[in-house]
């Protein structure tokens, strides 16, 4: 069945390579407050997830939040994820901050689920996804309280649309995601945290639950699972996500921290 298939994909990937996605913030930054321009290894990726066929409606990446840190820290994830080891790779490296890291890691997860969610921008449409939804049980409706205090339905594109449109503005907003060194993060800046990461998932569990298959015909599911196994490993570790908010994908979740 596909939750077999899923965990078949990820004990492969747990015991093979890593597929690197989302691209070195840091190096972004740097570039930008140099008035530079800086390599960008996402659009170098996506003739690998089949991206060029739909370049229109893929999301730039957004950059780190913070200067020479933020530098140090990405030379750290990198040099972790090289290793094979997510375990490792997710731990807060030994005297760094608790903020930066999770500020850094933070637009890398939503780099990646930029990216993966691109590939199936012409599979997940209003008329095949009317609502964003991760099997029979669970619907989610989109609220910003903002301008969309009230939860509303909408269809899966358009909430991952608002979804990614709402993050952005967090990640550009400077008194939440500080761009200059040394200036503090917010109090409450955890909370914002696990409020993006939760969002982020659903949109993970959406396409597990309906679009999964495609996702193997493209020969992509390694790279997938790869990242949602990121992504979880490093939800556990820092505590994020409330468990009855991975319900939708929970065996899929149980396979992957069980042998850790």
């Amino acid at each position: 069945d596909t939750v077999a298939k899923i965990s078949f994909f990820l004990y492969i990937v747990g015991r093979g390579g890593w597929f690197r996605v989302g691209g070195a913030r840091s190096e972004a930054t740097e570039g930008r407050r140099r008035g530079g321009r800086s390599r960008d290894p996402i659009r170098s990726a996506m003739s690998l997830f089949g991206l060029g066929r739909n370049q229109r409606t893929f999301r730039p990446k957004k950059s780190a939040p913070s200067g020479s840190k933020g530098a140090q820290l990405r030379k750290h994830i990198d040099a972790t994820l090289g290793s094979g080891n997510l375990r490792e790779a997710v731990r807060l490296p030994p005297g760094e901050d608790l903020n930066e890291w999770l500020a850094v890691n933070t637009v890398d997860f939503f780099n990646q689920v930029n990216l993966l969610y691109g590939t199936l921008t012409e599979f997940c449409t209003p008329e095949n996804c009317p609502t964003m939804t991760a099997g029979p049980k669970y619907e989610y409706r989109w609220a910003d309280g903002v301008q969309i205090k009230k939860p509303i339905e909408v269809s899966a594109p358009k909430y991952v649309e608002y979804l990614m449109e709402w993050i952005e503005v967090q990640l550009d907003d400077e008194s939440i995601f500080p761009q200059k060194i040394g200036a503090p993060f917010p109090p409450n800046f955890k909370e914002v945290v696990k409020t993006l990461f939760k969002r982020l998932f659903r949109v993970y569990a959406h396409i597990y639950h309906s679009h999964f298959q495609k996702i193997v015909s493209l020969k992509e599911e390694a790279h997938l699972n790869t990242c949602f196994k990121h992504f979880i490993l490093f939800t556990y570790e820092f505590g994020l996500i409330d468990k009855k908010e991975l319900a939708p994908l929970q065996e899929l979740i149980e396979s992957i921290i069980v042998p850790y």
